[in-house]
């Protein structure tokens, strides 16, 4: 049982800029999983707001197809788009575009550690560079009449934790709203978040802070916020097959009661609409190879709540993610949940 909170409670009232959200729970942007059908899945359970996975600056600017389905975004508000880059120009064109085809806020990517991206300078490789990411920030708040947030790390490694300074020059070049993973790129996603770290850019700044990294239950929600003196926390992995847990964090900053997690059939009925919904959004081709994580996840999930055995899970992961047939997955997918529960049963 989730105890109540001992803090006092987050009742909303936290604004980006001048859109306000309603709740300080934020849905992190994920590389390859929070396209539009997951986030309006989230959503649909209660979320501050929801970010979209890292955009191109250059490819939605030229008007790249895997650029726009990334930056989709309807029947979410807010629709906040993240955007990536190394050049100001390019930056700017992209966060134009993304105003033009209905963003209310422009998130800026300088927290991405992944090699592909840093290695063009990009994402987390700017904070080697901080007058480089000013030049970046000043190039997007002056092209949007929209709020401009940014999402760094602590720094590029345990010399240069220098987030406090680039969430200084965010905050006079314009930036609403800062948040920031507590790991430096150097750890990726290694070790554990250093969410007391965080207090400094908090003391650093006079917008928004949002904190973010191995948040996974209210209590880590809550353990965070105390820590690090933040606003509001951002839900990465900690929501991968699990959508609905933003809302039950949302509902313990709140003092709300929390809710349950969903009975298995609701799970099922989820894992199934997105699957179908990804493959709408996508194509079949592509959508089957991007729903596949999140039926592995969804079964996962199912897994845990029942204590299936590990073979178990991996007999019914061996069956659903294997097949290129959306009614055999979807089918494989149902006897694998029965199976669960069946064995929670006996």
């Amino acid at each position: 049982m989730i105890q109540p909170s001992t803090r006092a409670p987050l009742r909303g009232g936290l604004s980006i800029g001048s859109v306000p959200v309603a709740s300080p729970v934020a849905l992190a942007p994920l590389s390859g999983v929070t396209d539009a059908p997951f986030r309006r899945m989230v959503a649909r359970f209660g979320v501050g707001w929801t970010v979209t996975e890292m955009v191109p600056g250059d490819g939605l600017a030229a008007g790249d197809e895997e650029a726009r389905l990334r930056a989709e975004g309807a029947g979410l508000s807010p629709h906040v788009v993240q955007i990536a880059g190394c050049e100001p120009h390019w930056m700017a064109e992209g966060a134009r575009v993304a105003a033009a085809a209905g963003a209310d806020i422009i998130d800026i990517n300088m927290g991405c550690p992944a090699k592909r991206v840093t290695g063009g300078y990009a994402g987390s490789a700017l904070m080697r560079d901080l007058d480089h990411a000013e030049r970046l920030i000043a190039a997007t708040v002056a092209a949007v009449d929209l709020p401009v947030t940014v999402k760094m790390r602590l720094g590029w490694d345990e010399t240069m934790l220098n987030a406090p300074d680039l969430a200084r020059r965010a905050e006079a070049a314009g930036v609403v709203l800062v948040t920031i993973h507590g790991r430096t790129r150097q750890q990726f996603y290694k070790g554990s978040a250093d969410w007391s770290a965080i207090a400094a850019v908090k003391a650093a700044v006079t917008v928004p802070v949002v904190t973010n990294g191995d948040i996974t239950t209210p209590a880590d929600a809550e353990a965070c916020l105390a820590r690090s003196g933040a606003d509001a926390v951002m839900v990465g992995r900690g929501a991968q097959g699990r959508p609905w847990v933003p809302s039950q964090i949302a509902a313990h900053l709140a003092g709300e009661p929390v809710p349950a997690d969903p009975d298995l059939a609701t799970q099922l009925a989820c894992a199934t609409e997105l699957y179908e919904e990804q493959l709408a959004h996508y194509g079949r081709a592509i959508g089957v190879r991007h729903a596949r994580k999140h039926l592995g996840w969804a079964l996962d999930a199912a897994a845990a709540a029942c204590n299936a055995p590990q073979a178990l899970l991996s007999e019914a992961r061996g069956r659903v993610l294997t097949t290129d047939e959306p009614a055999k997955a979807i089918a494989a997918l149902a006897e694998s949940f029965d199976r669960f529960q069946w064995r929670a049963a006996a």
